[in-house]
């Protein structure tokens, strides 16, 4: 394999990494900001929920926890984890070939 070849996998790895990593810190803000119940009327914290709510629309309501609190940690917690996982593993791969 070229040495231009491995660089531009190297790239891509980080590249798909540091995605995985901004979605899983959109996640994990949103997770916050609602734990300490953020003003939702302000502009920043709507973008970060709306985005949030975008990236784990597969999983912010597959659980049916009686607390609110304890459901959005776990949607959306879950599609952080996910996000990062298959994030990192696919980069990872890249990056070892």
């Amino acid at each position: 394999m070229s040495t231009h070849t491995r660089r531009g996998a190297n790239s891509a790895g980080t590249v798909i990494a540091v995605v995985a990593d901004i979605m899983a810190l959109i996640l994990g803000l949103w997770i916050l900001m609602y734990l300490l119940d953020a003003n939702r009327t302000n502009d920043f914290v709507q973008f970060i929920h709306d985005a949030a709510r975008w990236l784990a629309g597969w999983s912010y309501d597959l659980f049916t926890f009686d607390e609110a609190w304890a459901r959005v940690v776990a949607g959306y917690g879950l599609a952080a984890v996910v996000y990062l996982f298959v994030g990192h593993a696919i980069a990872g791969r890249l990056q070892r070939h």
